[in-house]
């Protein structure tokens, strides 16, 4: 695809980071206007180079982390997107850029230079913010990753900042109260000695987190008029007639345009419903449920996705180039995309198969230009694919993406 256009140089050797102070300064008004605390457990004697896993919930996780780690240099993984406009930067201040859910060796290549500079390798191994305050999934190869670099393996876990500006509405809340430890999971001769097995359980264990249970325990309230607005991304299901892509909001009430019944989203961030019994008060078990009727489709071979789309893609940093419409079907197979290129009326297609996607990039209401997306990736090209059918819920997209793999992977 797109064989004349310039792509992100990928092979490029990460450089040191710079600007370390300005990052720390720019940072600390973050901790200090939700009267933050940081601490730091098993960390005596941990010094760079290591690798760095931390959970990813908002734009805040940064300037957190860069608190956290200061005034060590830190090499991050970034994707593409966020390069856009600002290569030179992001390269300076030590951003490593990644497509994501791709296999990509140099990227290895690329940790072993910042590992061999002595510096702090991190990865948000989730990819992408958490859709409800949840884990998503972790795969095997980040334990994996860490057999091969033989460094120490540390955790950033940060609470509070789903609370204060979810993936679904980006408003800040302005709580107080956030949280993040930085933890010592496993030091070098451990990662060394203990079999993979392992290695992976203590990473899996150390990434178990609940945004909506920690507020609750915290007793922190958000009394944001608007708290509600935007859960019906998250949400798409109704739990008391069942209709799917018929969820709406508004100021902080979450509805269903098909049966009427309406929930309350309290500012201890429950949901209760107005009327009759409240099926589901915890928001990450309604996605959960959610999460069981697409298994559920996918086990007895409905589930099918399909839809006329409009595509943008971002081969580099410079900026999105419009392919014109397509047609994506999702399935048991995987994405299949085609289309023709706006410019010249040549045909193109993408196959991205099942067995090898654990999970796939979304977004809401993307850069407010076409809505909704769906973000496929492969080693040389990021394509953004808006669905133009007139419903659908592109978290049904992810949920069905993780659960094919599951089924195809057992």
């Amino acid at each position: 695809m797109l064989e004349n256009v310039v792509r992100f140089d990928m092979k490029k050797a990460p450089k040191r980071q710079k600007l370390r102070f300005i990052g720390y300064l720019k940072a600390l008004p973050v901790l200090w206007s939700h009267k933050g605390k940081i601490t730091k457990v098993n960390m005596k004697g941990i010094k760079p180079p290591y690798l760095l896993l931390a959970n990813h919930n908002a734009l805040m996780d940064v300037d957190i982390l860069n608190l956290a780690t200061f005034p060590h240099r830190v090499n991050y993984v970034i994707a593409i997107d966020g390069f856009i406009g600002r290569e030179k930067l992001l390269r300076n201040v030590g951003g490593i850029c990644k497509r994501k859910f791709t296999n990509d060796l140099n990227l290895i290549r690329h940790l072993r230079t910042v590992k061999n500079n002595g510096d702090i390798i991190q990865i948000f191994v989730e990819a992408r913010y958490s859709l409800c305050g949840t884990t998503a999934i972790i795969p095997e190869s980040v334990a994996k990753l860490a057999k091969l670099l033989k460094v120490p393996v540390v955790m950033l876990m940060m609470h509070g900042h789903h609370i204060n500006s979810p993936f679904w509405n980006l408003h800040n809340r302005k709580i107080k109260g956030i949280e993040a430890e930085l933890k010592c999971l496993m030091n070098a001769e451990e990662v060394e000695s203990l079999p993979l097995e392992e290695v992976n359980k203590r990473i899996q264990d150390a990434y178990v987190y609940d945004e909506y249970k920690w507020q609750k325990e915290k007793g922190i309230e958000v009394k944001y008029k608007g708290r509600a607005e935007g859960l019906h991304k998250v949400l798409y299901q109704c739990p008391h007639c069942h209709t799917e892509y018929e969820m709406d909001s508004k100021d902080n009430i979450l509805f269903c345009k098909h049966c009427g019944k309406k929930w309350e989203y309290t500012t201890l961030g429950e949901l209760k419903a107005l009327d009759g019994e409240t099926e589901l008060s915890h928001i990450p078990d309604w996605y959960e449920w959610e999460r069981a009727n697409v298994a559920k489709e996918v086990k007895e071979g409905k589930y099918h996705f399909e839809s006329e789309v409009h595509v943008d893609a971002l081969p580099n940093a410079d900026k999105f180039l419009h392919l014109g419409k397509g047609k994506l079907i999702h399935d048991i197979n995987g994405f299949h995309l085609e289309g023709y290129y706006k410019e010249n009326d040549e045909h193109y297609s993408l196959d991205i198969p099942a067995k090898d996607t654990y999970g796939v990039h979304i977004e809401y209401e993307y850069l407010g230009k076409y809505g909704d997306c769906i973000d496929l990736n492969t080693l040389d090209d990021t394509l953004y694919v808006y669905p133009e059918c007139e419903k659908f819920a592109v978290t049904k997209i992810s949920l069905a993406t993780e659960e094919i793999y599951k089924l195809l992977n057992k």
